[in-house]
């Protein structure tokens, strides 16, 4: 079968198609023909600096959707042959890839192969933030860097499905503003954000701040928070020293500091990541998030996929295509 890895970390140029064996599901485990695979920044982040990458030669990729293969021993709910979206700690880029069964889930009917493999990651982390972790209320005020991404794009609806009063998004272009505006925000400022935050709540701030970013731009967002507000970390795309936060900042406005990470609820707590899982994929069913794939490509083609999203260019929902569905 056909795989793409890398053997050293750098550019798009390391992932490179091998010729690999088939492999088989152990105990608890499934394998998937796949269909599609999801294309995700973290994926960029273990092919250039090592993120989750435990040794090497290492086979991206976190998201797919595909056919049940063969079930490993222990396995119930799942059948062969079965149309099905896995998440999963690496290895998705491929023919056919081992997921545990803890983390692979039925499609829902009507949910086709190509959509099924944007809901695994992207979809119960953008409920996470808005719901389970940020807990938003109606009426109040959010605030998401990265708009315009798979996330950002999921959170900016279901932000407005919940009644806030305000959806802000923070997006690096022009372009990508444009499209965040039809996903939900009400507004989405480009490059610094404080002062239009500010503007825009006429002095207030918002309620909830949701960070993929770290570094300065998370303290810059921690800044922007009402009395009272939440702010929720998901990830470090700056590539910042790991941030500090304490009384100095927490205190004066009574602020809360969470984070969320979807990989590490799959490893420590999958039967909450599947409750999760279940919400936020009925999201999609029912019309309240559309999840757009704006770019595929084919499989042995994942160096310029990964060309494309890191350069900041890209919106929404970037995918491998990897058989016909």
């Amino acid at each position: 079968m056909r795989a793409v890895e890398f053997v050293e970390h750098g550019g798009p140029e390391v992932l490179k198609v091998v010729e690999a064996d088939v492999p088989e599901p152990g105990p608890g485990q499934v394998s998937i023909d796949a269909a599609y695979v999801g294309v995700n920044f973290a994926d960029l982040k273990a092919r250039s600096d090592g993120y989750r990458v435990p040794s090497l030669p290492f086979r991206p990729g976190l998201e797919l959707s595909g056919r049940v293969r063969a079930l490993g021993a222990g396995v119930s709910g799942l059948a062969v042959g079965q149309e099905v979206a896995a998440l999963t700690q690496g290895g998705a880029y491929a023919d056919v890839v081992v997921a545990d069964a803890a983390t692979t889930f039925p499609l829902p009917d009507g949910v086709g192969l190509r959509t099924g493999a944007t809901l695994p990651s992207v979809l119960p982390t953008a409920y996470a933030l808005v719901h389970t972790v940020g807990r938003l209320q109606p009426g109040e005020t959010v605030l998401v860097q990265g708009a315009a991404g798979g996330v950002g794009t999921a959170v900016g609806q279901l932000a407005k499905a919940a009644g806030a009063a305000g959806v802000y998004g923070v997006v690096s272009g022009a372009a990508k503003a444009a499209y965040a505006r039809r996903y939900g925000y009400d507004d989405v400022f480009v490059g610094d954000f404080e002062e239009p935050v500010r503007a825009a709540t006429n002095g207030r701030g918002v309620d909830l701040a949701l960070d993929p970013v770290g570094g300065a731009t998370l303290r810059a967002g921690l800044a922007s928070l009402a009395r009272f507000g939440r702010l929720v970390s998901y990830g470090n795309a700056s590539g910042e020293a790991a941030w500090t936060v304490g009384q100095p900042e927490l205190y004066p406005r009574a602020l809360s500091v969470a984070g969320f990470s979807v990989l590490t609820l799959a490893e420590t707590a999958p039967d909450d990541l599947r409750t999760l899982a279940e919400r936020a994929f009925a999201t999609a069913l029912d019309g309240t998030v559309t999840l757009p794939v704006t770019a595929e490509f084919p499989l042995q083609e994942a160096a310029e996929a990964h060309r494309l999203m890191g350069a900041r260019t890209s919106t929404g929902k970037l995918l491998l295509r990897v058989a016909a569905s």
